[in-house]
């Protein structure tokens, strides 16, 4: 047995139980509990109240692969080389390491993983015991057949077979408000509680690590009845809007905006999807409160690390925008819950930044060993053991290219650097949270060292083509990105119209 195990039973202390459990695209301001009354967070301010809330807590790359690749490795973007969702297929655990399931397991834990996981290759082993997989876009009819959410549902409702997108309709249809297909029962949020139900009831002398990995609130947002109805449109917050130049500074958004059929949406539109985005969050909601039930019910229930975060936001119309892939806080900044009866201050808040990188580090650490790897010891930040993480940078994009951008976290600062036409913007976040006044011009010795930390930390990469040049971060001149149409058909549908469709 290894080290950390050994030391914790020297102590007469069991190793933990640990409980991941992510959503995707969910924006850190859904969270009752923490000050955001638009949205029914029941479960996950029970959570809240169990353990600590970071408030400051970030994606580095807020975009699905990057982000997932970075919690399972522990590892920062620019070192597992996914710095987008359009990255060649390679092996991050031989660059990285093993992966988190692998290293607990190594440690004596039982593992298991069910959800989504969005890996490339599609089914890429992570080194679970138990690994069931619902994933969105289905290339083949034979991935879609060999899903597992989509054989739970056929065995149970054949008459949803003819589904052509079983989580709801997509391309132009991804940002429509909408109502899912199938009753609640039948969705793959609640068949993802119900495994992780029967999973943590499974005997087992071992620790567990358990990992739950919802794919809502990502688009299409589509909450089943009766949660399709449970918030009214006006009661939305309307999208925050900030000055024309900082809302048009990165033409990668307005470039998402039209591949998605978003470029048009006005702001009552807006507060629809809002009211559905919320919606589907509070069914989330209900489907962790199932899995709460079972860890409670265990005798081993205090002796629980769970930890619940997204892997990034999404703009919801903010500045203009929709999806992710940008810094802006709505796409970047995620809800991240830690909690650990008796190891962890119940009801606090911790304002210290923190990264998705931090999660391999708090899991080895609670486990017995701390392997940190590109994270920050977040345990013993929480436990005041350790000083919080001062700074923070994200990246998205190939560096030397017009995509690359970049971010800088420090205080109440934040930075944000655009290759396309070297653009950069500086917000003050505790004076103007929402974006909308650039600071640059009104302080420029913080520009100067935020813009210094960048080229710091861009220069010590090492990246396959320099994102510097002449010891600067990388421009290029401006160039609009050019518009098209991300059409997203499965199952027999190749595009619209006659001929479209395969017989």
């Amino acid at each position: 047995m290894v080290a950390g195990l050994v030391r914790s039973l020297l102590n007469e202390m069991p190793p933990p139980n640990i409980l991941f459990v992510m959503t995707d695209q969910q924006r850190f301001d859904t969270i009752a509990a923490l000050g955001h009354p638009h949205v029914r967070t029941p479960n996950l301010d029970r959570l809240v109240a169990r353990g600590a809330a970071c408030t400051n807590a970030y994606s580095t790359c807020p975009v699905c692969v990057p982000a997932r690749y970075s919690i399972m490795t522990g590892c920062e973007p620019s070192r597992t080389s996914w710095l987008s969702n359009w990255v060649p297929g390679n092996s991050v655990s031989q660059r990285c390491g093993p992966y988190l399931a692998e290293t607990l397991a190594a440690r004596g834990y039982r593992t298991w993983g069910l959800g989504k996981f969005h890996t490339e290759p599609r089914l890429e082993p992570l080194g679970f015991e138990v690994h069931e997989r619902s994933e969105e876009l289905f290339p083949t009819e034979a991935e879609f057949l060999g899903d597992d959410y989509v054989q739970w549902l056929r065995a149970r409702a054949p008459a949803f077979a003819h589904l052509e997108q079983v989580h709801g309709e997509r391309t132009d249809m991804y940002y429509v408000p909408q109502t899912r297909a199938m009753p609640a029962a039948l969705t793959v949020e609640a068949w993802l509680a119900t495994r992780a139900v029967e999973e943590l009831g499974r005997a087992d002398p071992r620790p567990q690590f358990g990992f739950v990995s919802f794919i809502t609130p990502h688009p299409p947002i589509a909450p089943p009845i009766p949660y399709n109805r449970m918030f009214d449109p006006d009661d939305m917050p309307s999208p925050v809007h900030g000055d024309p130049a900082i809302d048009t500074a990165d033409d990668y958004l307005a470039w998402m905006n039209h591949a998605v059929w978003a470029e048009d949406i006005s702001p009552a539109q807006a507060r629809q999807l809002r009211a559905r985005y919320c919606a589907s969050i509070t069914f989330i909601d209900a489907c962790i409160g199932r899995i709460l039930d079972a860890v409670e019910a265990r005798p081993d229930a205090d002796n629980t690390l769970i930890v619940f975060f997204s892997d990034h936001g999404d703009h919801m119309g903010d500045h203009g925008a929709w999806q992710k892939e940008g810094f802006f806080e709505a796409a970047c900044r995620v809800p991240y819950l830690v909690s650990w009866p008796g190891k962890i201050p119940a009801g606090t808040r911790h304002v210290g930044l923190t990264a998705l990188t931090d999660l391999f580090g708090l899991a080895t650490s609670a486990s017995g060993a701390p392997e940190l790897r590109d994270g920050h010891d977040l345990l013993g930040a929480l436990q005041g053991a350790a000083p919080a993480r001062e700074s923070l940078i994200g990246m998205f994009g190939a560096p030397g290219t017009r995509h690359f951008k970049c971010m800088v976290r420090r205080g109440d600062w934040k930075y944000i650097w655009l290759a396309n036409g070297g653009r950069e913007l500086l917000f003050h976040l505790r004076e103007n949270p929402g974006e909308s006044r650039d600071y640059s011009p009104a302080a420029p010795g913080e520009l100067a060292a935020l813009r210094a930390e960048a080229v710091r930390v861009v220069g010590a990469r090492d990246f396959t083509a320099p994102a510097l040049a002449a010891g600067a971060l990388k421009a290029l001149p401006f160039e609009p990105f050019p518009r098209g149409r991300i059409r997203q058909f499965a199952r027999g549908v190749t595009d619209f119209g006659q001929g479209g469709v395969r017989p």
